[in-house]
């Protein structure tokens, strides 16, 4: 094995992972349900029905860009493996990751412009997504077979690691409390950021794209394109190889069965990590800057987790893994929908009671080290249903089963929210859709199929 190219791999998870950690949960997301609650409030709606309304804008924005990355993430892996070049795709949609991470520095509290903000979201996330497509499909050349699960658990711990550090950042020297103006430091954001105007929260995007291009270094000098076979770029041949692909999953059970499986338990956990962050804040009532130390502990879970999760992949196979992070998941989001302010389970709770804290910041432990398990048992098994050869093409699908529903559960909470105007309920759903990935756990076969 090049363990330089090894750990090169993994640098693309240091970079980019802080999109998911501090844009999709624990900064930016937060400081949006913050703005637009307030927007709504100040056009005449209730606190409850904004925090809805907020709610319900988000899951739409990440409705529409999981619908993009649904329909075009098959045919880019289709025409990378094609024409061999991995490479120049992830150049291009770093591209997008880091341009739209930039613009989320143009939400100010003060006439929010909240469709703009959630275009450069979706752009970054689409950039973030298509970018992990190429980089998931170099694993299968990276080492041996029974190396990969290893491979994958100590990829996603490191990147968690560079999520927990960059959030650390962000929280001591930029994210500020809009109460007292100061950083968990105690010191006002650096550079000379504004408090008052939010510039050191909003400073998130600008520091996720700078945080992208440093560490993104190592991954494009020490990990090189492998050598396999090319061919001309032609429209109709590419089209018809992913429909042949497509069609032959009728006759390869396992693969089938683990293609939905996980599009239902991936949806889920994504969502998950997308409304945890509009949950505190308009449920729990939590500031940015509490959320962040949330996502401190929640981080640390995942790097740790993930790290335990890829050694027992690689004894006892991903199955096993993916069946005991998804009961834990089911688990979380049982008590987050028994849970708010005031109650948990129907007990009633005293005023200004810590209890819904403690019990949050439990459920974030168990979100970060399942979740992060998860995905990287998840990546372990879809190598196993692949060849080095066909693996974008294979991680397109892979991606295409983790979007070709991303609407849904974004839009189910997004509707749920909006008919019950409960956040609480609306997060039940999710309970149905990591039910149904572990039923179609039954048909998947650990070891992939005999013949790929």
């Amino acid at each position: 094995m090049n363990r330089k190219r090894i750990w090169g791999w993994w640098f693309f998870d240091w970079a980019s992972q802080p999109y998911a950690t501090l844009l999709l949960t624990f900064i930016f997301s937060i400081y949006f349900g913050e703005v637009a609650r307030t927007h709504f409030i100040a056009m005449g709606e209730g606190a409850t029905v904004a925090g809805a309304q907020a709610q319900t804008l988000w899951g739409t924005g990440l409705a529409i860009s999981g619908v993009i990355i649904a329909v075009f993430a098959p045919i880019l892996g289709a025409i990378a493996d094609t024409t061999g070049r991995r490479m120049m795709w992830i150049w291009v949609f770093s591209a997008f990751y880091i341009a739209g991470s930039l613009g989320l520095w143009f939400l100010a509290p003060q006439q929010p412009d909240l469709v703009m903000a959630l275009v450069f979201f979706g752009i970054g996330l689409i950039g973030m997504e298509f970018a992990t497509i190429f980089t998931n499909a170099l694993l299968p050349a990276l080492a041996p077979r029974e190396e990969i699960g290893r491979i994958s658990g100590s990829g996603y711990a490191f990147g968690y690691l560079g999520g927990l550090v960059a959030l650390v950042f962000m929280l001591l020297l930029f994210a500020e409390n809009p109460v007292t103006g100061l950083t968990l430091a105690g010191i006002p954001p650096i550079f000379g950021l504004d408090a008052a105007a939010r510039e050191g929260t909003r400073f998130v995007g600008p520091f996720t794209a700078i945080w992208y291009v440093i560490f993104m270094i190592p991954f494009f000098l020490w990990v090189k394109e492998p050598r396999l076979p090319r061919r001309a770029f032609g429209v109709d041949r590419t089209l018809a190889d992913l429909w042949r692909l497509i069609a032959s999953l009728g006759q390869r059970r396992s693969l089938a069965a683990w293609l939905l499986s996980s599009m239902f338990s991936r949806d889920a956990l994504n969502a998950m990590y997308a409304f945890g962050g509009i949950y505190a804040g308009t449920v729990l009532g939590w500031p940015v800057f509490l959320s962040g130390v949330f996502g401190v502990v929640s981080a640390l879970a995942a790097a740790v987790i993930s790290q335990l999760g890829g050694r027992a992949d690689r004894a006892f196979g991903p199955k096993p893994v993916i069946i005991v992070c998804t009961l834990a998941l089911i688990a979380v989001c049982i008590v987050i929908v028994g849970m708010d302010r005031t109650m948990l389970f129907g007990m009633p709770l005293a005023e200004g009671s810590r209890i819904p804290d403690a019990v949050f910041f439990a459920c974030g432990a168990v979100i970060g080290g399942a979740g992060g398990a998860l995905q990287s048992a998840s990546r372990t098994m879809m190598v196993r249903h692949t060849t080095p050869e066909k693996a974008t093409e294979a991680f397109g699908l892979y991606a295409l089963s983790g979007k070709a529903t991303a609407f849904l559960a974004p839009f189910l909470i997004a509707t749920v929210t909006a008919m019950t105007g409960n956040q609480r309920i609306g997060i039940s759903p999710l309970i149905v859709m990591f039910l149904l990935a572990l039923v179609l756990l039954h048909w998947v076969k650990t070891e992939g199929e005999a013949k790929q």
